[in-house]
């Protein structure tokens, strides 16, 4: 889509008015090809392809902002696929404002879309989108104004990394993590690139990062923050400044409780040790964040290997940073005794989990041949330097210990 296409579609009137909102009101009650086939018969072909995505990116779009918002946004492909969930952005945003203080000047550096943008504005900072790709910048531009948001937020098309930041009280920073081949997880493969990354984080600021950003690479001095939400890890972000609380380097936050963890709570080690009556999985932004054994210690408890974030206790403690299974029996990584329990036990529904060990957990399935009225987890995994099989039952939140 060229800028001119994208101004067409976003005039109030006129034909590429027109053309969106055919495609909206159509996209979804007939299939798409047909649908463009016949808006094709009364709209120009490039309007139309435009509209069409504009259409389907909008009903994609529920699952990263409020229906109500996506409903009025305008989206790119990349621009989407960048953009921060709202929660997670919004979790940003209150911390930021926090800090800063209502009404503060920020920037928000390569602003895509604005999805962070929206969310920095409606916390009551005022903010200054920058971002270099022409369509990019008017489609921000355009968010900001269906959103009502222009008297805090303006968005320039302008080089990040040529701008005097001086001004501002600090600057957050989404740099682009995909190239022509797709994702890419290499910090030096980032646009900007990763010194100006470093550069940033030499003052105030908040960088967005992929999650599996290697603990090594964080400078000294900035907190790396991993944030899950309902339980899958979306993004990490690197804080600086006045951002950073002097005792914390690694944190790990749960979405929607905003339940945080951080190095400070990490004893650092535990004991290794044989299964016990309960199993914990800790979050997924937990294990990115290293602090598996912060987990360990709150819920009196030990691994089950040095290298697999599975923790064992014989205490039964309700935690948000890990999921809780009541452990029922321990087997021998045996297809035969496998499929001989499966058989005496009669399970049909089972659900195999597996972290440490070489398992395809359809495979396994497929091999013990599940039938029955019971239903089970198997957790394959490694103890005492053995692959093993716990048989484990999920925990109810409400038969479990004290929140911690």
């Amino acid at each position: 889509m060229d800028i001119a296409t994208f101004e067409a579609l976003r005039a109030p009137t006129g034909v590429g008015a027109d053309t969106l909102a055919a495609a909206v009101a159509g996209y979804g009650n007939v299939d798409e090809f047909a649908l463009g086939t016949q808006l094709r018969r009364e709209h120009p072909p490039e309007l139309v392809a435009a509209a069409l995505t504009q259409a389907r990116l909008r009903n994609r779009a529920v699952q990263k902002f409020a229906p109500a918002d996506a409903a009025r946004m305008y989206f790119t492909v990349d621009g989407y696929e960048q953009a921060t969930r709202a929660p997670v952005a919004a979790h940003r945003a209150e911390r930021i404002a926090t800090t800063l203080g209502s009404a503060a000047h920020v920037a928000d550096l390569c602003c895509g879309i604005g999805g962070d943008l929206i969310e920095l504005t409606r916390a009551g900072l005022e903010v200054t989108g920058i971002e270099a790709d022409t369509v990019t910048a008017a489609v921000c531009a355009a968010n900001v104004h269906a959103l009502g948001l222009g008297a805090h937020a303006r968005v320039l098309e302008a080089d990040a990394t040529a701008r005097d930041l001086s001004p501002f009280a600090a600057v957050t920073c989404d740099p682009a993590r995909r190239n022509a081949r797709g994702r890419t997880f290499d910090p030096h493969a980032y646009r900007p690139p990763w010194s100006f990354v470093e550069a940033l984080l030499a003052d105030t600021a908040c960088v967005k990062v992929a999650p599996g950003i290697p603990h090594a690479r964080v400078p000294s001095g900035v907190e790396a923050e991993w944030v899950s939400d309902r339980g899958e890890v979306k993004e990490a972000a690197l804080w600086s400044g006045a951002f950073v609380a002097s005792a914390c380097h690694r944190r790990a936050t749960l979405l929607p409780t905003g339940a945080t963890l951080t190095d400070a709570d990490d004893p650092g080690t535990a004991a290794v040790r044989a299964p016990g009556r309960y199993l914990y999985e800790p979050d997924g932004a937990v294990i990115r964040a290293g602090l598996v054994t912060a987990v360990a210690a709150m819920v009196g408890g030990w691994l089950l290997d040095s290298s697999i974030a599975y923790v064992a206790s014989d205490q039964l403690v309700h935690t948000d940073f890990a999921h809780g299974y009541e452990i029922v029996d321990v087997l021998p990584y045996d297809d035969k005794a496998l499929r001989r329990y499966v058989r005496e036990h009669r399970i049909g529904a089972l659900t195999v989990k597996k972290r440490g060990v070489g398992v395809v957990p359809e495979r396994l399935r497929a091999t013990v041949k599940p039938r029955g009225e019971a239903a089970a987890i198997f957790v394959v995994t490694r103890a005492a330097g053995r692959a093993v099989v716990l048989v484990a039952q999920p925990l109810e939140p409400a038969k479990a210990g004290p929140a911690r």
